[in-house]
Parts: structure tokens; sequence; C-alpha cells
């Protein structure tokens, strides 16, 4: 027993007033990645199901429907107390996918149903996790992030490892379209979660930040105003569109890779799950044992640069064998890194700004800014793939916005580090 809560200690570098609301933190992470994860290989295998010369649609399609709901959340957000809109999000959701899961059991329109659920999977799990991480950062200081969030997400991460198992094993027993209820489980669990969390924080005090659970206010448009004020935050949106064109730029290069090399839906879900599976197991060990003394040794500047590097070898990997063992290595890869040390460094970067800006500005960056991102760098390769340039050369050109990429992550954790020594009422306004 002693020896366990020595590890436990290093696990979770809480504090006795924090460790509840770490650990509902934790739950609420792993349940609703373990939703996402049961439906992202069925929503990869119908993007290629749809032809691959369809996705820079489908990605349109993801950007205009997401411009259409932000209005939506925003007024949501100004309206109604932290505790009441979270749970309203998720439950629309789980309505979507009982509604999906009626139609592709019915086998009615199954390639309209089949491309409108690879759409509304890209929206869901951004909104999902952007909700996520709002409630983090409005929850904790940047001092308590930089030791926290890797653990909290290795919550997520144990998630994304069930997710996959579940789909490997029941895809094919139940059928696709039965995981559906295993996704609508995963996300009522997080809601209780998140309940819970708010419970936690406001009786034990996960921070000077408890207390502050009412309405966040202002207007449903509030947060473009709030990002085109600050020049940190158009830095944070620059950084994530960036983190969209390397993901887009590779995304494509391995559906035309799997589709060229691989046969039959069957094999290329199991790769799409295997992948995840793998990212999951190296992700996992790196946020339970490592992210949070990079981050407190490091700071957000370099941990946010360290998956730019990864892009920046993995471009010229590429570039000189443009092979499917190249294409899934860099996939495992860059996701790792981005999920175990990229990802925690970037939602640092929130901790230091307005209450709003957390939840609007935020959603802004990481819903519309991304997926508007995705769009057009969706349709950035296909030009280049019309104009006859294979992958190789492609990653070539790929190449100089990754170093950009460096250079941006490393200013950008300068300027966190400084707004996060200022005073509080300092640091929540934009200073140079």
């Amino acid at each position: 027993m002693t020896a366990l809560r020595r590890w436990l200690r290093r696990a979770v570098p809480a504090t006795p007033q924090e460790l509840a609301a770490a650990w509902w933190s934790f739950g609420y992470f792993f349940a609703l990645l373990a939703g996402y994860y049961v439906l992202r290989p069925l929503r990869d295998q119908m993007g290629i199901a749809g032809g691959t010369r369809a996705l820079p649609w489908l990605f349109t399609a993801t950007f205009v429907t997401l411009l259409a709901a932000q209005p939506v959340f925003g007024a949501l957000v100004a309206r109604l107390p932290r505790a009441r809109f979270i749970p309203a999000v998720y439950h629309f959701f789980v309505l979507n996918l009982a509604l999906f899961w009626v139609l592709l059991a019915l086998g009615i329109a199954p390639v309209i149903v089949a491309r409108v659920f690879f759409v509304w999977v890209s929206v869901f799990n951004l909104f999902a996790v952007a909700v996520f991480w709002s409630f983090m950062a409005d929850l904790f200081t940047s001092e308590q992030g930089k030791r926290l969030f890797g653990f909290i997400g290795a919550g997520g991460t144990a998630g994304a490892l069930l997710g996959p198992v579940i789909t490997i094993a029941l895809s094919v027993p139940l059928g696709p379209h039965n995981l559906l209820i295993a996704a609508i489980v995963f996300l009522e669990a997080a809601v209780f979660c998140a309940h819970r969390l708010e419970r936690s924080a406001g009786a034990n005090g996960a921070g000077p930040r408890r207390g502050i659970e009412g309405r966040v206010g202002g207007g449903a448009f509030s947060g473009l105003s709030g990002l085109l004020r600050s020049p940190y935050l158009l830095g944070v949106g620059a950084w994530v569109s960036l983190l969209s064109f390397g993901a887009t730029m590779l995304y494509f290069m391995q559906a035309n890779v799997v589709a060229a090399s691989v046969q039959g839906a069957g094999a290329q879900t199991r790769i799409f799950a295997s992948i995840d599976l793998a990212v999951g197991l190296l992700t996992l060990a790196t946020q339970v044992f490592a992210t949070g003394r990079l981050l407190q040794r490091f700071g957000t500047g370099m941990a946010a640069a360290a998956l730019p590097a990864v892009y920046v070898v993995g471009f010229l990997c590429l570039a000189m064998a443009p092979t499917l063992a190249v294409v899934l290595v860099f996939q495992v890869v860059q996701r790792w890194m981005n999920f175990a040390i990229a990802n925690p460094a970037r939602q640092v970067f929130f901790t230091v700004v307005g209450r709003e800006e957390k939840y609007k500005a935020k959603n802004l960056i990481d819903v519309v800014i991304y997926r508007g991102s995705d769009a057009l760098y969706g349709w950035v390769y296909d030009m280049l793939h019309l104009i006859g340039l294979k992958i190789g050369a492609i990653a070539l050109c790929a190449l100089p916005v990754a170093l950009a990429w460096v250079v941006l992550s490393s200013t950008l954790g300068r300027t966190q580090e400084r707004r996060a020594s200022l005073p509080v009422d300092r640091a929540l306004g934009d200073p140079p």
C-alpha cells in the first residue's frame, strides 16, 4: 500500500485540495474520448467509402456546419451557467447519435447518412473536446495546468485506448451501427463526471478560480471581438491553424495511401483502429509519467514546439520515401506528440486569458478556425494533387510551413510565461 501511494503521488501531482477535482476531470475526459474513439474508425471508413475525391467537400461541409453553430453556442454560454450549458451540449449530441442509430439500422439512404455522419463526428469531436478544455482552463490556474493537465489528459488517452478495443472487438459481431449505443453510454457518463466535478470544485476548492461557475455573459458574437482585440489570442489561433495544416496534409496522404494499398472496409477500419491503439498506449505512458514534469521543466513554448518539430522530420521522411509504412509511423508519432505534450501546453495558453475568452474565443479558435483551416487545406492538397504533385513533393512543399510553426510556438510560450507572472487583474488583460 505504501508503494501504491507513492506511485499515485507521482502519477497525480495534485494537492489534497485538488485531488478530487483532478480525478473527476480524469473520469470526464476518459468517458468523453472513449465515446469518440468508438466512433472515429467508423467515421474514417465512411470517408473512404464515399470516395477520397469527396473528402474536400466533406471538410468544407464540416466548416460550414461549425460556422452556423458557433453563434448558437455563444448565446448558450452567455445565458446559462456552466453547470447547465455543459450538460446541454452533451445531451444534444446524445440525441443526434440516437437518430443516426435509427437511420443506419433501418438502412435509410446509406450513402447520404454516411457522409452526414462523417461531418457530424468531426463537428462533435471539436465541440465536445473544446467544451471540456474550456472548463479545465476556467477551473485551474496556469501553475496548476502545468502540473495537472498531463494527468487529466491521460484520462482522455485511457478512453482513447478503450474506444478502439471496443470497435475492434464488436464492429463485426454487432455491426458498426450498434457501436453508437456504446458511444451514447459513454457520453452520459461524461455528463455525470462533469456534474460531480462541479460539486467537488465547489466543496473542496480546486484552486483560486472556485466559485466562478455563474454565467459567462457577453453576446453570441463576443468571442470574435475578443479574438480580434488580442494579439496573443490571434497567435494561438495561428498556431491552431498550423496544427490543422499539418494534420490535414497527413490525413489526405494517409487516406490516399491506405485506399491504394489496403483493400476492404474491414481491413481499412482495423488499420485506423490499430493506429488509435498505438497512439493511446504511447500517449498514456507519457502523460502519466512525463508530461507534467516536461511542462514545468521546459515551459509551454518548447512543449508546443515539439509537435511542429515532428512534422519537420516527418515531411522530410515522406519526401524521401512516400510509403504506407512511413505514413503510418508518421501518423502515430505526430498524434502521440500532440496528445502527450503539445496539446496540454496549448491548453495552458488559455489559463492566462479572461473567462469569456476561455469559453467563446477559445471555442472559436478550437472549433471554427480549426475546421475552417481543415477545409482550406483540404482544397490546397487537392489542388496540389491536381497539378500533378505526388505525396513526396507535397511533403516537401509543407516543410517550410512546419518550420514557421516551430518559431511561432516559441514566441507564444514566452508570452504565456510573461502573462502568467503578472498579477491576475493584469494577466487577464492583453499586455504587449
